[in-house]
């Protein structure tokens, strides 16, 4: 589904992203683990079109997606949650979902996806005229979860999603990822500081670090990994 090669990413003077190659394949969950500034949420920004690419290839469905702007991306089905949410504050729980889906004309299946996503999180049906600023951070997050469903996604890329939350609150977001993945076929781009967790639930994995790509394997693999283990999960 999603083909990385030998990309190079710069912001200014920083080589951000060095002779980057990796993939998504349809139907996985694939995790990027690093520390701080290691590169991970670039990953991410210069496949949705947010950070150019200064050398390289994005091959998206087989189509070169690395020139195209952040709109084509997206009506390619490439969705973008970043880290911190980044809901509309000033706009309720079911306003902030449809903004999800002003790309979109299909009326009934708006209405349907829409019923979806309060089927996902009955907590957003129930608080569906709430202004979306007075949400939990869990609550803020499922809706940033929810109006990245109303697109349609064919890739769903998520920025540390659970940052800031409460530990019962991470499992019940990685649980919703686990079941988006299963039941409803989503793949899934996950960029995730808590590696303990991301690893659980990944079938394949990178780690980067400074800009680069030091190992690769399934979930179960770098969960055993003595470097992954002392470097990422405390151990």
């Amino acid at each position: 589904m999603l083909t990385i090669k030998e990309l190079d990413v710069f912001y200014g003077g920083i080589h951000a992203l060095k002779g980057i190659n990796c993939s998504v394949k349809e139907g996985q969950i694939v995790t990027l683990i690093g520390g701080n500034g290691a590169g991970k949420s670039s990953m991410l920004k210069v496949i949705s079109g947010i950070v150019p690419a200064a050398k390289g290839s994005i091959l998206f469905n087989s189509m070169e997606i690395s020139k195209l702007p952040s709109e084509k991306i997206v009506e390619l089905g490439v969705i973008h949650i970043p880290e911190g949410r980044r809901i509309f504050t000033e706009l309720n729980v079911e306003e902030n979902l449809l903004m999800g889906s002003y790309l979109r004309k299909d009326k009934n299946g708006i209405k349907e996806d829409l019923e979806k996503v309060y089927e996902i999180f009955p907590r957003l049906k129930e608080r569906r005229k709430q202004m979306g600023g007075t949400l939990s951070g869990g609550e803020q997050q499922m809706l940033a979860i929810g109006r990245g469903l109303m697109s349609r996604p064919k890739l769903l890329m998520l920025d540390e999603p659970s940052m800031g939350l409460a530990p019962i609150l991470v499992q019940e977001i990685f649980e919703t990822i686990v079941r988006l993945n299963k039941e409803m076929n989503y793949t899934v781009l996950l960029v995730e500081q808590n590696a303990n967790i991301a690893l659980q639930i990944a079938h394949y994995a990178y780690v980067i670090e400074t800009g680069e790509i030091v190992l690769e394997g399934s979930g179960q693999e770098l969960l055993g990994d003595d470097r992954v283990r002392k470097a990422y999960l405390g151990e």
